[in-house]
């Protein structure tokens, strides 16, 4: 494709920004000027002329302002690759009393549903993220906007000039065509550096937001702590404990009956024997499940193969070095590890599965891999949902790419140092 080629592709492109840049820019200004003419229709005798106009502004305004700019944020992520968090603000989960009202963080609801939208609404006008948006549609929709414009109206501005019989009609028209060409692989970026400077979140939003998602992540680690220890407990009652007391029984029988009768008591202390092996395999296994010994000898990679040892799938694990990392992220990915590839044996059926681990000067970064039925979704208080916890505890991130049909790709990224 020779030069001219590669212009005319540029200008086709950048005329479809422009106009859709133009569209979600100019959504403002077009529910302004409908609301004039409906005033100017209705004349300045009628009361209505004025007042019901200026309402449609205003409500016109704070409905499209939200959704125009998060269309902005789509564009210019698609197409500059400049991702703008939004930094509105997220509603808590509503909680259900023992009374059996609802209560939203602002007051009580009889259903969950009222609740809900009672906590939405509150929310959402308390947001100052809303004078931000404000801000932004003030500025962009009559700057911004009307450059993004220039294409498309240059070229509809042409087209009708151009049909016209009149000299000066047809100057404009061949004046328009070159000017909508020209312009059209730029005018839609105007918008890029104004939505940058305007759309990401104030520094005062940036913290709050970060408050309140520490503020969780404590929330989930203590809740995940307290659930760790009565699991404990429980193994420690139900398994251990419960043989150590039949142990105690036993080796107490046998002592009484050391002299009556030896071979009973011998046959006591063969029981007694195979029970304190039993309850030192499960002790073992109890410890296993909370620092398996292996990741603490032998290191995160050694420590996954050896898991797969015993998985029904055929495991490949790759890394490039040795992976050594502080123990808290090390049992974090274990654990997560475990999880991905036992849920490919269990929900995917897979057969084959790869583990590759990475580390850079960014982090930790492990993928897993398996060839099973895919449609793999994340469901609230699933595994899944319980594992991108554990890594929000070290502000890392969990990415799940799984068509129907598979394969299933699980990202992990943790920030992180080689220790």
């Amino acid at each position: 494709m020779g030069r001219s080629g590669r212009w005319a592709a540029r200008a086709a492109v950048g005329f479809v920004r422009a106009c859709a840049v133009g569209a979600v820019l100019l959504a403002v200004p077009l529910c302004w000027a409908g609301a004039a003419a409906l005033g100017w229709y209705w004349g300045p005798a009628n009361p209505w002329s004025w007042l019901l106009p200026l309402v449609l502004v205003v409500a016109g305004t704070l409905a499209l302002c939200r959704p125009v700019c998060r269309a902005v944020r789509a564009l210019v992520a698609r197409w500059d690759g400049a991702v703008l968090p939004d930094g509105y603000r997220q509603t808590p989960p509503v909680v259900r009393m023992s009374t059996g009202y609802w209560w939203n963080g602002f007051g009580y609801e009889r259903t969950r549903r009222d609740a809900l939208m009672d906590q939405r609404w509150r929310v959402r006008w308390r947001d100052p993220a809303n004078l931000r948006d404000l801000r932004f549609v003030a500025i962009a929709s009559f700057g911004a906007g009307p450059v993004a414009a220039l294409p498309p109206v240059a070229l509809a501005v042409a087209g009708y000039a151009l049909t016209r019989p009149e000299g000066p009609a047809r100057l404009l028209g061949a004046l328009g065509l070159p000017l909508a060409v020209g312009c059209a692989p730029y005018a839609w970026r105007v918008v890029v550096p104004v939505a940058v400077r305007l759309l990401r979140p104030s520094r005062a939003m940036a913290l709050a937001e970060r408050v309140a998602e520490l503020t969780a992540q404590r929330a989930d680690a203590t809740v995940a702590q307290a659930a760790e220890i009565r699991r404990i407990e429980r193994d420690l009652h139900d398994g251990a404990q419960a043989r150590l007391v039949a142990l105690g029984l036993s080796l107490a029988t046998a002592q009484r009956l050391v002299e009556r009768d030896p071979e009973r008591a011998k046959a006591l202390m063969r029981q007694a024997q195979d029970g304190a092996r039993a309850s030192l395999a499960e002790l073992r296994e109890l410890v296993h499940g909370i620092s398996p010994p292996v990741l603490t000898e032998r290191g995160l990679v050694d420590a996954v193969r050896a898991l797969a040892l015993d998985l029904r799938l055929t495991v490949t694990v790759e890394a490039a070095a040795p992976v050594r990392v502080d123990p808290p992220i090390e049992s974090a990915v274990y654990f997560g590890v475990a999880e991905l590839l036992t849920n490919a044996v269990r929900h995917g059926g897979a057969t084959r599965a790869g583990v590759t681990f990475r580390q850079d000067e960014l982090g930790l970064v492990v993928e897993v891999e398996d060839d099973g039925s895919g449609g793999v979704r994340e469901r609230p208080g699933g595994g899944l949902a319980g594992l991108r916890r554990r890594l929000d505890a070290f502000d890392g991130s969990l990415e799940i790419t799984s068509p129907p049909g598979g394969p299933t790709n699980v990202r992990m990224t943790v920030p992180c140092e080689s220790s």
